[in-house]
């Protein structure tokens, strides 16, 4: 849990004058490509490739920084990494820093390379999980070794955390650690993790977007009952039209514009940063007409339902008894209430909900010092830097460390080409993080670091 005593006495004085930011950005490179070639897709419900593997090439790579990392399992194969860095002084708040080891599924016959290569081409480390996030953790293994090398430390501890299962609920990951191994985390109140601090070209300006907040998630199961009989008959009571008029309310609902103080905070920050007057009124066509920039709060502007499944029946010439669906839900901080009174509405009262999973919508100050603190951090490399908060339209596993009383900022940070779309990347065929885009985030974090 702690860093060994002995760590600083393996440190030979030559590393310490070594130049730490090259060092860590190609160390960086090389981590990633490891992690790739480790297969840990993960479907969803139970179906993954074991998180272990990968664990335990982390829990090596802290080890041999000094770090006594622990490999914590939820299930069988299901595994995570924790560890907790001692900083110089007891009195200050620890930090955490959270990823996750496991990547989506990708088919490799999409794919111009191998999807679990890890091969470097043009630039690049190919392959799923470069940019979620294997990229991301690379950057930070790297950070803290060539840190500790150094004999730096953060003022307050620092908490490490590289989980299971984000890519499904976190039931295997974040939410087993934040319940079963709370003491790794006392003391934290922030934390940074994934999906902010990437580069967005827009037209010569360089926006980067840090997250402060998410949507909530409401994945629910949607149930109709009727009266079970012959296809010939009349059937008035149907429970296949019922959950169909249901799903076709939700899916042709016209959800209106909730502008939160994390998107308002957004939409003046890129306003001021690409010179231009961004009409509140006409948000989806002002998110078109800025093309990339506008794809940071293009769904974001209000609450979202989106019917993703249909279960009935068992033959052609029977009416079933029951009918089923189901939704991803989606809202902003603070609309819970109204997304699920307005969700009940579409329903009618022939249809009942259940969550698959609820998980709150978190959010942090876009005004604080954190935020700032980061945005400075991205400035001191990038002079061109114009950082903005941003509000994710998905979740992570910000959601868990959240409901522990942990505010996440969504801050993996890279440089990248006008040409590498991270949003069209992002799950996608050919994924893959520029070398110099993973360089660029080891300096980035290590800056960021000296604020802790």
């Amino acid at each position: 849990m702690t860093l060994r005593p002995d760590a600083a006495a393996e440190t030979p004085e030559t590393e310490a004058a070594a130049d730490p930011g090259t060092e860590a950005g190609a160390e960086a490179a090389a981590i990633c490509a490891d992690l790739i070639r480790f297969d840990t897709a993960n479907r969803g419900e139970g179906d993954a490739h074991p998180e272990r593997p990968a664990a335990e090439h982390v829990a090596a790579l802290l080890d041999e920084a000094g770090v006594a990392a622990e490999i914590v399992e939820s299930a069988p194969g299901r595994a995570s990494v924790l560890a907790r860095i001692p900083g110089t002084d007891p009195s200050h708040p620890a930090f955490l820093v959270h990823g996750h080891l496991d990547v989506v599924p990708a088919d490799a016959s999409d794919w111009a390379v191998p999807p679990f290569s890890g091969e470097v081409r043009d630039g690049c480390v190919w392959g799923r999980g470069a940019v979620d996030m294997k990229g991301s953790l690379a950057m930070t293994l790297a950070t803290v070794r060539a840190r500790l090398r150094a004999g730096r430390r953060t003022r307050g501890d620092l908490v490490l955390a590289f989980l299971a299962d984000e890519e499904c609920t976190g039931e295997y990951g974040s939410r087993y650690v934040a319940r079963e191994h709370r003491e790794y985390f006392e003391g934290c109140a922030e934390a940074i993790s994934e999906s902010g601090g990437f580069s967005v070209d827009a037209g010569g300006t360089r926006i980067y977007p840090v997250a402060t907040g998410e949507r909530g998630t409401a994945w629910m199961r949607l149930t109709a009952r009727g009266t079970a009989g012959h296809g010939s008959k009349p059937a008035r009571d149907n429970a296949v039209a019922e959950i169909a008029h249901a799903v076709s309310r939700i899916a042709s609902y016209e959800w209106p514009v909730r502008l939160t103080l994390g998107v308002r905070a957004l939409l003046d920050g890129l306003a001021d940063a690409l010179g231009t007057a961004i009409d509140h009124d006409r948000l989806d066509e002002e998110a078109v007409r800025l093309g990339r920039a506008g794809h940071l709060f293009a769904g974001t502007v209000r609450n979202s339902a989106n019917p993703t499944r249909l279960d009935a029946g068992y033959k052609v010439n029977v009416v079933p008894g029951t009918a089923s669906a189901q939704v991803d839900g989606r809202y902003l901080p603070g609309t819970g209430e109204e997304f699920l009174a307005t969700i009940d509405r579409l329903l009618g009262p022939k249809v009942v909900r259940e969550f698959i999973n609820h998980e709150e919508a978190p959010a942090a100050d876009p005004a604080g010092a954190t935020f700032a603190a980061l945005a400075g951090s991205l400035r001191a490399e990038d002079p061109l830097a114009r950082p903005v908060p941003y509000v994710m339209a998905g979740g992570t596993d910000a959601k868990s460390f959240n409901a522990i009383g942990i505010t996440s900022f969504g801050f993996a940070p890279l440089r990248l080409g006008p040409e590498l779309d991270y949003f069209g990347m992002f799950h996608g065929v050919d994924e893959r993080v520029p070398l110099d885009g993973l360089a660029f985030g080891t300096r980035v974090l290590d800056r960021f670091l000296d604020t802790r």
